[in-house]
């Protein structure tokens, strides 16, 4: 992905359970609130951020090279 600041898949996956277990317990704080599923989500978000401790999220960053303003092309 040169040019971009995506980062790898096993970093996006991370991404996705972390934002699973927010959606879960959103719905659930929304219906109710249904604690059961609540705290269902917290868990999914802890799982989550396992995942992305295990993958080092935090070092999978992709920079550009810097950019010229518009006038200096």
């Amino acid at each position: 992905m040169a040019g971009s600041h995506g980062g790898s898949p096993k970093s996006w996956l991370a991404v996705i359970v972390i934002l699973l277990g927010f959606t879960v317990g959103g719905v659930a704080l929304c219906l109710g609130p249904n604690w059961t599923f609540f705290w269902v989500g917290a868990g999914i978000v802890a799982v989550g951020g396992v995942i992305a401790l295990m993958v080092d999220i935090f070092s999978d960053v992709i920079i550009d090279a810097p950019r010229a303003p518009m006038d200096q092309r």
